[in-house]
């Protein structure tokens, strides 16, 4: 089992919307915000994909921008239960699978945006998966279309006590992460510690991130014949949008 995979299953899944701080409807629209600074327009009914879709900010948000057909994959079914409780009548489709096989859904050229956002490329096994992932998308974009990604750029090591990340806390759960830095990754240490009527607990688990660099995203994506429109910071993450030429 990937190993993102097991620890979201195992602790981090209950607790991701604790995490985010925020209610669903309030995501979505900052969420919408965003996508709409990043490039995307109207969806005019076209076909947008969902990569680790989570509990559905980002799918919401483009539904809510005029895509008729959003199919949200992850491979958490907690998550996926949440998004399909909380979605309304947007026009998600939640998809239990593998991003990796993302592919195998949907026809060349047919998606008229793909995002893949919230950190969900760091937690892919390998760079060789990233690298699928982006020529996967240039494949299965339409003349036009548009791909979005955002995560944290972990190339550069935290060092000392910066490794220890604050999370979220109230006053019956807090949540603290500890970086370990490899050379193609990042070892995390999640701790959470939550309040019960018999006093407090502690559950941890840790997983490995890729070490992405933002350089060498972009560098790939105009190899595969790209056009980037945005590569900045977007408030913690790092922002990429790349357009495919309407003609080859």
């Amino acid at each position: 089992m990937n190993d993102a995979i097991r620890h979201y299953d195992e602790l981090l899944a209950e607790h991701y919307s604790w995490m985010v701080g925020v209610p669903f409807e309030q995501k979505a629209a900052e969420q919408k915000a965003l996508l709409t600074e990043l490039g995307i327009e109207n969806g005019e009914g076209g076909t947008a994909i969902d990569l680790g879709a989570g509990p559905g900010y980002q799918s919401a948000a483009l539904a809510d921008l005029g895509y008729g057909r959003v199919i949200a994959i992850d491979t958490s079914r907690a998550l996926l239960d949440e998004l399909a409780a909380q979605k309304g009548a947007r026009p998600i489709e939640p998809l239990f699978a593998d991003m990796c096989r993302f592919a195998d859904h949907v026809a060349p050229g047919s998606v008229d945006a793909i995002v893949c956002m919230g950190d969900a490329l760091t937690h892919l096994e390998s760079h060789k998966d990233l690298s699928g992932i982006l020529a996967d998308a240039f494949t299965a974009l339409a003349p036009g279309g548009r791909l979005i990604l955002t995560f944290r750029d972990m190339s550069e090591a935290l060092t000392g006590l910066e490794r220890f990340i604050p999370v979220q806390s109230d006053a019956d759960r807090v949540m603290v992460c500890f970086l370990e830095y490899e050379p193609q990754t990042v070892l995390v240490h999640d701790l959470i510690h939550s309040r019960s009527k018999d006093g407090w607990a502690m559950r941890k688990s840790s997983y490995r991130k890729l070490r992405v660099s933002s350089d060498d995203v972009v560098h790939q994506l105009e190899m595969l014949g790209f056009a980037i429109d945005v590569n900045r910071m977007a408030g913690r993450m790092w922002a990429i949008s790349a357009g495919k030429p309407n003609q080859p």
